[in-house]
């Protein structure tokens, strides 16, 4: 079941002002340029960003997302009939789709908790691709233990949304268990000081696990980055269909 902030309706309307800077997709324009691709497949597309604007530059796009809200946002942007806008998880990727580049942004990975909720997805990411593509995806890495930086006293911001007003909104963790890492966020409407609370759970896992995990589906690791726009804070994975 998607996260409520993603899949609650008034919290998707606002999802993007809440994080309007997406220079972190710049990477991910930049190697699917450079792969010379021309399908891909935004696996947790969300509200659509990173697809349209591969959609924008005369590629075919399939966005995938749990969240209905979240596609609901996506659908109703300008040029969202240009995108492929699938409802579901990986599991719901049609049969016999191919394309070049799978795409996994903003983190995503970490939302599979289990080991076969992840080795299901990578098996359908597999699937998916023509032999010789690309799998892309980021994950945090464990060891700058990220999430110590997720208080309110950190996070906390106010954004002026026009036709919405002030939100308020900030990341606290309340429980730590191993890999699993979960927190919430609050949202707070000061127009009718409505307070809608998300909550979710993120799996940090090691570099080592991750490669053995795509080796173990099919995939040749053919590099892993450091993510340009966090150094050494988030590790980008290409991988290979062999």
């Amino acid at each position: 079941m998607p996260d409520p902030a993603f899949d609650d309706p008034r919290l998707a309307a606002i999802y993007d002002a809440l994080d309007p800077d997406r220079s972190d997709l710049d990477a991910y324009l930049a190697m699917v340029e450079d792969f010379g691709a021309r399908s891909v497949l935004d696996l947790g597309c969300g509200t659509g960003v990173f697809a349209l604007l591969l959609a924008e530059r005369d590629l075919e796009v399939i966005g995938v997302d749990p969240a209905g809200a979240s596609l609901d946002v996506a659908r109703a942007k300008p040029g969202a009939d240009r995108v492929t806008w699938i409802h579901g998880d990986a599991s719901a990727i049609p049969a016999g789709v191919r394309v070049e580049v799978v795409t996994m942004t903003a983190n995503v990975a970490q939302v599979f908790l289990t080991d076969a909720d992840w080795h299901a997805t990578l098996v359908a990411c597999r699937d998916a691709l023509r032999l010789g593509g690309r799998l892309i995806f980021e994950s945090r890495d464990p060891e700058r233990r990220a999430w110590e930086e997720w208080t309110e006293a950190a996070t906390r911001s106010t954004t002026l949304i026009p036709g919405v007003g002030r939100v308020t909104d900030w990341v606290q963790v309340t429980d730590v268990d191993g890999e699993l890492v979960t927190f919430q966020s609050p949202n707070i409407f000061e127009a009718d000081g409505t307070v809608i609370t998300s909550r979710s759970t993120l799996r940090f896992r090691s570099r080592a696990a991750i490669e053995e995990s795509l080796r173990g589906t099919g995939f040749v690791v053919d590099e892993v980055r450091d993510a340009p726009d966090r150094p050494d804070r988030e590790l980008v994975f290409v991988a290979r269909r062999a």
